[in-house]
């Protein structure tokens, strides 16, 4: 036995402490049954590592990201032999942690049906309570392939070991470019074998760690994610370190679930994704075309009133504008499948519109005097995602950009990202998001064109707009895309989730690739920075958004109906249309209700449609030039006159107040 000489770091707090070879991390924190991981000279390790002469340690509690990863990763490796010991035949796929939870993939023979689920959730139960341990050994190549002879999916894992392709989709949970690990679950009794896979780790030391877990749903998913290989069955969980908080995590899915903005686009009558048309491409019926107006155009006004011209572009183009770009090198899986055309020339629908703006630019001859050129469209684009990530308006294959590319010289470029982060953070205020964080995207070092000198200039200028914000600003490190770094706004809705919204990039190599030049004052022809700005990202995304954070309930200045007329009876129709009429040629939108359900029914109707305001009237109201008022919270306000109603109404709109 030796001495080892160990530093252990607790945030600021720095620790010096001599141990004997052999020692663990699990001795270091002894007694603290929140910590159950270390991480070591950077490393995440298990608990059981030893620890060798210099080691620097961080105890990694139950409650962190990298405790939650996991927590959830060794309760996926419980629900994998929980369903192996209920359905033998089951081959393993890949079982990450993910956001919030986990899955795991299945080759079965039958889906997974919701009382299988209920089976496998009560085995896992049992063998939690078993307090079984997990034991990492390290294996070569072919003890692996001896090991899990039985499992196909594995054994093409461990061929991809090292390969760029091990890291797609949840394989990097699995192999690396180093060693090969298999993790035991071994009976804390007996040291009984009870089931093993082929893991990097690291997990928890017991089952007994992991206190709340549930399985939440299965579906169909691709082998590695990839339409080529074959389907299996994804189980996904959830788990957390105390039940209280599996249960708020519930709770939060239960409003979330009610908030869905495919639920409630169905329910509202605001727009559907027919099958005939195809998955991720939506249509706005009629409401929700008024709603997505209502935000187009009060968008529009306030880029008018900020120096913005407004361009429109085509929907295809020739294959060699995005080769020039060097979209087709980095972006083509993303992109439709080009169309023949003109002699087998290639054609494609358009992923992004920037491109087509900066032609736009090099149409003519451009002085300094124009600069900054801001350029904005309301440009429809294509992307062809994959039919397991489309989700609702969310993450769709059709979508609407708010698209801004802002010409500037280097001199300018400062003053604009300041005056552009505020343009979009007010913007984003008045629909109604005020809660913010920033995020800045920095180069990718395997994917980005340019010198490092002007990524580096670049990346400073949008940190510097970032920080007179005053707002917290979150390192995005090789998150940028491959021409420029990106301050994107990350906006959180009523319940909490965070929205990815607004995005701004620094762009000095579109403008060498498109070879853009503008005459200086000194008459020698300069390089324009480019700086890409989407406002809402895209209109759909962003429709969603709102659709989810009001629950449907808009206020009324973008609610697709202000106020329905509710008659007492039908001889107070005439007269509420009348008020109709007046209201909308003051612009507002005002509906009558004039079936013949009872007025309770009627309300009851309204109210389902989450319509702002009623208008009801009967005998006294006409006879007094009148209306009553009833509010979304079902109080009232009777005799109301014709005139203050409709100034009422209007001044609603205006402040666009919710209510």
């Amino acid at each position: 036995m030796s001495d080892v000489r160990v530093t252990i770091h607790r945030d600021s707090e720095r620790e010096e402490r001599v141990v004997t070879t052999g020692t663990t991390a699990a001795a270091l924190f002894e007694g603290e049954r929140s910590i159950v991981a270390a991480r070591v000279g950077g490393e995440l390790r298990d608990l059981a590592h030893e620890l060798a002469d210099g080691d620097e340690v961080e105890p990694v509690g139950i409650g962190s990201p990298d405790g939650l990863d996991i927590l959830r990763h060794s309760a996926a490796h419980v629900m994998a032999q929980a369903v192996q010991e209920l359905f033998p035949s089951a081959r393993l796929g890949i079982g990450p942690p993910i956001r919030d939870g986990f899955y795991y993939d299945f080759d079965v023979e039958n889906p997974f049906h919701p009382d299988d689920l209920k089976r496998v959730e009560k085995k896992m139960q049992e063998i939690i309570k078993r307090g079984q341990r997990f034991e990492r050994r390290v294996v070569s190549d072919d003890e692996a392939r001896e090991e899990l002879a039985a499992e196909p999916f594995k054994l093409e894992l461990i061929g991809l070991k090292g390969s760029a392709a091990e890291a797609a989709d949840g394989a990097s949970a699995e192999v690396g470019a180093g060693e090969l690990t298999i993790y035991d679950n071994v009976d804390a009794k007996t040291g009984e074998l009870c089931w093993k896979d082929l893991c990097r780790g690291p997990h928890l030391p017991t089952t007994r760690l992991i206190p709340a877990v549930k399985l939440m749903r299965s579906a169909a998913a691709y082998w590695r994610g990839s339409e080529k290989n074959p389907q299996l069955q994804r189980i996904y969980g959830t788990a957390w370190p105390s039940r209280d908080e599996l249960k708020a995590h519930l709770e939060f899915l239960a409003e979330a679930e009610k908030r869905d903005h495919r639920k409630l686009g169905a329910e509202l009558d605001l727009f559907s994704i027919p099958e005939e048309i195809g998955s991720g491409l939506a249509v706005f019926h009629p409401r929700g075309g008024v709603v997505r107006r209502v935000m187009e155009d009060y968008s529009r006004r306030r880029h008018e009133e900020s120096g913005y011209e407004f361009v429109y572009t085509p929907h295809a183009t020739k294959g060699t504008l995005f080769e020039k770009s060097g979209h087709l090198d980095w972006y083509a899986d993303g992109m439709y499948p080009p169309m023949q055309l003109d002699g087998g020339q290639d054609y494609y629908l358009k992923p992004m519109n920037c491109p087509m703006h900066h032609l736009i630019f090099d149409a003519r001859g451009r002085s300094y005097r124009e600069l900054p050129l801001r350029l904005f469209e309301f440009g429809t684009v294509y992307r062809y995602e994959k039919s397991g990530v489309v989700h609702g308006l969310t993450r769709a294959r059709g979508f609407t950009q708010d698209d801004s590319h802002i010409y500037c010289t280097r001199e300018q470029m400062a003053d604009e990202l300041d005056s552009l982060l505020t343009f979009v953070l007010n913007l984003l205020r008045d629909y109604g998001l005020d809660d913010f964080y920033l995020e800045l995207s920095t180069k990718d070092p395997e994917k980005f064109v340019g010198s490092d000198e002007v990524w580096e200039e670049s990346t400073a200028a949008l940190r510097q707009a970032a920080e007179k914000q005053g707002l917290e600003l979150v390192m995005d490190p090789a998150g940028a895309a491959f021409y420029g770094p990106k301050i994107s706004v990350q906006a959180k809705d009523a319940i909490g989730r965070t929205w990815q919204m607004s995005t701004i990039q620094v762009d000095f190599n579109m403008p060498e690739r498109f070879e853009l030049e503008y005459t200086a004052a000194d008459g020698s022809r300069q390089r324009p920075v480019v700086i890409h700005r989407a406002l809402f990202g895209s209109i759909e995304r962003f429709f969603a958004v709102l659709l989810e954070h009001y629950a449907g309930v808009f206020p009324p200045w973008l609610a697709p109906v202000q106020a329905v007329g509710i008659p007492i009876g039908d001889a107070h129709v005439p007269y509420l249309q009348e008020f109709a009429t007046e209201a909308k040629a003051s612009g507002l939108r005002v509906e009558v209700d004039a079936s013949s359900d009872r007025m309770q029914k009627k309300i009851r109707n309204a109210q389902k449609q989450k319509t702002p305001l009623m208008i009801i009237a009967g005998d006294e109201d006409v006879a007094a030039g009148a209306v009553s008022f009833r509010y979304r919270d079902g109080t009232q306000r009777n005799g109301v006159p014709r005139e203050e109603a409709l100034a009422e109404l209007r001044e609603l709109v205006r402040s666009r107040a919710q209510i």
